[in-house]
């Protein structure tokens, strides 16, 4: 298997250390190891008792558990843990997916969504959200579109790079078009609960559906991007079966000391959503000021859910160089839409993190220096 290079990740190779401000990060601010033994009495003592020899494949007992907790209808024996969601996607579509399958992709979409798909040799319709719309899904398209051949569509809700979140009608007809035609459905899920309404948080693929496939991680919500703990969701049993004996052939197992601490975020899980939904709301009320302060050079769709949205530029000018001569003159880093291979006239943006009014500013002086 030969992928393409993945543009996103490689531009965050090339950028993301070396910049004063990252304004275009995906995850919510992260914590420090001594923040998060904080959160329970006798942590630290715990902590020394970890041990570092080969942890369970599956994932350690307790922390799918607590996975397990996330959901409503599913047990710790249908959850698998690995090092990251991108592990998680890598391993489903090689098991899931042979050459000359079709699959409809939600887009625009994280690279790996759809270029792993690609790479096997399946045919892949990408199922395109535009903002004159809002970002809203078109479901005649997606009915239109599904053949004999199509084995699987893939959603991501809340949306990167968009925080679009669609009516629990609307996601409730995508469920059934599966059903209806016994199509696998993987939902990437990174960013639930982080719904500015929880009324309108959505429902897991698979706690409705035994072809769903719900993927999660600790690195958005939980801003734990450094524990490299993701899973896969699914009362699908001989597929979890088959993802369990690829994972043989990746990481085998996941690291003793992220997984203990990733069980420490879990049970803590309200404290530090609720924490990171406050540094979001604080951040979206400065940037609703700020895209209507400069409306002739933006065009902004308030995110329903997330911390991150995509900006329309309205000047003339490619999203590329703008965001690279922003990155010179100001050493701020926004991700062009080139790198979703989306166009060239939109950027995502981060508001996760507590710089973000700061890094805010330096665009601002930077829009002044026009």
């Amino acid at each position: 298997m030969r992928i393409k290079d993945f543009k996103l990740e490689e531009y965050f190779a090339k950028h993301e250390f070396n910049v004063e401000y990252s304004l275009c990060s995906s995850d919510c601010e992260s914590f420090n190891v001594n923040e998060l033994l904080t959160l329970e009495k006798d942590s630290l003592e715990n902590l020394k008792k970890v041990w570092l020899g080969y942890t369970e494949s599956l994932g350690n007992p307790i922390l799918r558990k607590e996975i397990s907790k996330l959901y409503s209808d599913i047990n710790p024996k249908e959850v698998i843990v690995f090092s990251g969601a991108e592990e998680a996607i890598f391993i489903c579509m090689n098991v899931l997916l042979k050459k000359d399958d079709h699959i409809i992709v939600q887009y625009p979409a994280y690279q790996s969504l759809y270029e792993i798909a690609n790479a096997i040799g399946c045919k892949v319709t990408k199922w395109v959200m535009e903002d004159e719309n809002h970002w809203e899904l078109d479901l005649q398209f997606l009915e239109t579109n599904i053949t004999q051949t199509t084995k699987c569509i893939v959603v991501n809700f809340p949306h990167n790079p968009t925080g679009y979140l669609p009516e629990k009608e609307i996601y409730e007809k995508i469920i059934n078009l599966a059903k209806r035609n016994n199509i696998y459905l993987l939902s990437d899920e990174v960013y639930k609960f982080l719904e500015y309404n929880e009324a309108n948080r959505l429902p897991s693929a698979c706690d409705l559906y035994d072809r769903g496939i719900s993927i999660g991680v600790m690195s958005k919500s939980f801003g734990l991007a450094g524990l490299r703990i993701g899973w896969i969701a699914t009362k699908n049993k001989a597929l979890f079966e088959k993802i369990s004996s690829f994972k043989n052939y990746t990481t085998i197992c996941n690291s003793a000391l992220s997984e203990f601490f990733a069980i420490l975020a879990l049970r803590n899980r309200s404290k530090i959503l609720n924490r990171n939904l406050e540094i979001i709301n604080n951040n979206l009320n400065l940037l609703d000021e700020f895209f209507n302060k400069y409306s002739n050079f933006f065009k902004w769709i308030k995110p329903k859910a997330g911390s991150i949205a995509f900006p329309r530029l309205l000047v003339n000018e490619s999203a590329e160089v703008f965001c690279l001569n922003l990155l010179k003159k100001k050493s701020v880093l926004l991700m062009p839409s080139t790198n979703y291979d989306y166009g060239d006239r939109h950027f995502r943006i981060g508001f996760g993190r507590k710089n973000m009014p700061e890094a805010l500013q330096k665009l601002e002086d930077f829009l002044k220096e026009l």
